[in-house]
């Protein structure tokens, strides 16, 4: 993901890490919960964990997530088991819109619960919207538009090839991207942007 891309990282990113394992079994989980636990208490997500044949096996399940994995990773420890990885392009396009789908439902089911708490919407925009460019910039590759990762220009090529108005997205990486974290929040109203955002 962006943390594997030099001068993609902001406050808001966070680290995916694939373990590759021979096998997955609740022996090598019980073996990984000191580390699981470890990583988890600086703030990071569990890391997925995988057996080889799963990895070799799930780009058909995973198309989106793999091209990711493909196109931007770093090896950290032992044999790179992405590198051969073949992605089918006809799973893509169904799995892509299955996940911009379910996100937009996620937030919608998320932002009910939080939307009279301004600062919690705000953060939920914020949190959500390089998820968003991700998948946009999927959804311009199957349009055959590769444009690179960078999530202004994901925004500004989804603006053309939509004819809509994308200001909501550049207003949260704004935010997002403001120095250290002092970001002026004076001016956004929180529900009228996740009604545009939603838009």
């Amino acid at each position: 993901g962006s943390t594997a891309v030099a001068g993609q990282q902001d406050q808001y990113s966070h680290v995916d890490i694939l373990c590759v394992l021979k096998h997955v079994t609740p022996r090598e989980l019980g073996d990984g919960e000191p580390v699981v636990k470890w990583w988890r208490e600086r703030g990071h997500g569990s890391p997925l964990m995988m057996s080889e044949e799963e990895a070799h096996n799930s780009a058909d399940c995973f198309p989106v997530e793999f091209s990711d994995m493909k196109e931007r990773r770093k090896v950290l420890y032992g044999i790179d088991v992405i590198a051969d990885l073949h992605v089918d392009p006809r799973h893509y396009r169904v799995h892509l819109e299955h996940e911009l789908r379910s996100k937009l439902f996620r937030l919608r089911q998320q932002a009910a619960a939080v939307l009279s708490d301004n600062a919690a919407l705000l953060k939920l925009c914020m949190d959500s919207v390089t998820t968003f460019c991700l998948l946009g910039r999927h959804a311009l590759a199957v349009a055959k538009k590769d444009i690179g990762h960078d999530r202004r220009n994901v925004v500004a090529e989804l603006a053309k090839v939509l004819q809509c108005d994308m200001a909501p997205f550049t207003t949260l990486l704004n935010l997002r991207q403001s120095k250290h974290g002092n970001t002026d929040t004076s001016s956004v109203e929180p529900a009228v942007l996740l009604a545009d955002y939603l838009e």
